[in-house]
């Protein structure tokens, strides 16, 4: 790889890792946000409950209501026809472990409430379907990745599609993808 390609890429992680705003199309290499080879636009992906990199408070967790977070996002690429959503901790001891799996999101809808239902949802490593929120084993905190790919035709999942189906069925349509990152320690 070239100096320039290594250096765009870092500068596209870091605007990435940082968030971008005031409408500017940034991509960065979809490895790191979905389909491997691919460069994707950079969504920003925000919370009303949380600041990225900040805890995730409790009334998302086990520990409490367990609901999840209003999402919010923004600079979704030229021709999004859906969003999927991935949440996972991929600090539990057994390997990245799955709280939330949704797509069919609307994209002109530009959030997800506080404890709203995706129209479609798989399962989670809990075994049921749904957002199950933080609920790691005691010492030391976890971080949780909330992934959202605008997408350029809805997936073709049935209700229920594991990670792997999930991931499977992405490729070939992540136009953009957005990341926000919270941790949970009980």
């Amino acid at each position: 790889m070239s100096r320039a390609v290594a250096s765009a890429a870092v500068v596209a992680a870091a605007v990435f890792a940082t968030g971008c705003g005031g409408g500017e199309t940034r991509t960065a290499p979809a490895d790191e946000l979905g389909p491997a080879g691919q460069w994707v636009a950079v969504l920003t992906l925000t919370s009303t409950a949380f600041v990225g990199g900040d805890p995730i408070p409790a009334r998302h967790s086990c520990d409490d209501a367990d609901l999840s977070p209003g999402l919010a996002w923004s600079g979704l690429p030229e021709g999004t026809a859906s969003l999927a959503l991935l949440v996972d901790d991929p600090d539990a001891p057994g390997g990245s472990f799955t709280h939330w799996l949704a797509w069919d999101l609307d994209p002109a809808a530009g959030e997800l409430p506080e404890g709203a239902a995706a129209l479609a949802d798989g399962r989670n490593g809990f075994g049921g379907r749904g957002y199950r929120g933080p609920c790691p084993p005691r010492g030391g905190p976890h971080q949780y990745l909330f992934r959202l790919y605008a997408l350029d035709a809805p997936l073709s999942l049935e209700p229920g599609a594991d990670k792997a189906a999930f991931q499977a069925a992405l490729a070939g349509h992540v136009l953009g993808a957005g990341e926000l990152t919270g941790t949970y320690e009980r």
